[in-house]
């Protein structure tokens, strides 16, 4: 099915209200507390979701009950951006609930990443609005972190470069993964699509996956061996083959490694096996992911990767 033109959420403000929900994961009060922190931080105000304390099982409440947060946040006028306190899982389940027309009908900044990925595919396929995949409420993302995020909520500018972050160039020196690599070089322009590795393959097929073509296809993940990375990049390029994207960008896959002792293919190894043989510009490494020093991307709206300068270009603001 075609996608809907594409909105933008209003711009955020010094000051706007900021509603923080739990879409997914479960939270404990000291996470809710230390998420108001930060939000206040940085000189905005904060309306909590009335389930933020629900548990069920590991999941932040009954589905029922996340969905009258979500719901609730999108239809408030005071709340200018809804940002998710944690990831986690869960997320997938609301799905099919949303109502993709109200949220269309009230465009507002939606933020978070890896599971939150769920929330992006959907409503970007659904009700064409811009959503940001960047950090969670709980995190504490460094200076680097908040500088993009603010940026591209509340400076929208014609064209925004964002080069990759000189503090995991250092980490690199003792954690491989945090290195930039480029597989194949070159320059690629698309629309900003992907996000976390596991969500994207969970939902290709769906009528929630991403759609690839023409894209700059980003994916991270944290956590999960050599091998079942494997598997994810094959169920994706069965589903839709990577060679129909602009350009790939792989983060930094934090965790990512053989277990002790087994007989494996590097991350490296892996992941060069689905992106060497295509004829589009791939990298690795890039400055998102499970870490502190992570861009911002809006979802949906076009960008330049360019892997000799490392950097990507926002060619349009992510927000009005």
């Amino acid at each position: 099915m075609p996608f809907p033109p594409l909105i933008k959420p209003r711009r955020l403000s010094p000051g706007d209200t900021v509603g923080l929900i739990t879409p997914a994961g479960v939270v404990s009060q000291e996470t809710i507390d230390r998420s108001v922190a930060h939000v206040e931080s940085l000189g905005l105000r904060v309306k909590l979701g009335a389930h933020l304390n629900a548990v069920h099982g590991n999941y932040a409440g009954l589905w029922a009950q996340r969905m009258i947060d979500f719901n609730a946040m999108f239809r408030d006028p005071e709340v200018k951006a809804i940002w998710a306190i944690r990831g986690g899982s869960g997320a997938l389940q609301l799905l099919p609930h949303i109502d993709y027309q109200m949220v269309r009908a009230h465009p507002k900044i939606l933020v978070g990443y890896s599971d939150l990925t769920a929330l992006h595919l959907a409503i970007n396929r659904h009700a064409g609005l811009v959503t940001f995949h960047g950090p969670l409420a709980m995190s504490t993302p460094s200076d680097y972190a908040t500088r993009h995020l603010l940026n591209v909520l509340m400076e929208p500018q014609p064209e925004y470069v964002i080069p990759m972050a000189a503090e995991n160039a250092q980490r690199a020196l003792s954690a491989p993964q945090y290195a930039t690599r480029t597989v194949a070089p070159g320059v690629a322009t698309g629309r900003l699509t992907g996000g976390n590795l596991s969500l994207v393959a969970a939902l290709a097929g769906t009528p929630y996956a991403a759609d690839i073509r023409n894209s700059l296809l980003f994916l991270e993940d944290v956590n999960e061996e050599p091998y079942r990375i494997d598997r994810m990049l094959m169920q994706l390029q069965m589903n839709q083959p990577f060679g129909q994207a602009a350009g790939i960008m792989l983060g930094v896959f934090e965790g990512c490694t053989p277990a002790p002792g087994e007989s494996a293919l590097t991350l490296d190894e892996t992941t060069d096996q689905h992106l060497r043989p295509l004829a589009i510009p791939a990298v690795t490494g890039w400055s998102f992911g499970h870490i502190r020093d992570q861009f911002t991307l809006p979802m949906g709206i076009q960008a330049r990767m360019d892997t000799a300068a490392q950097t990507v270009t926002l060619l349009e603001a992510g927000v009005a």
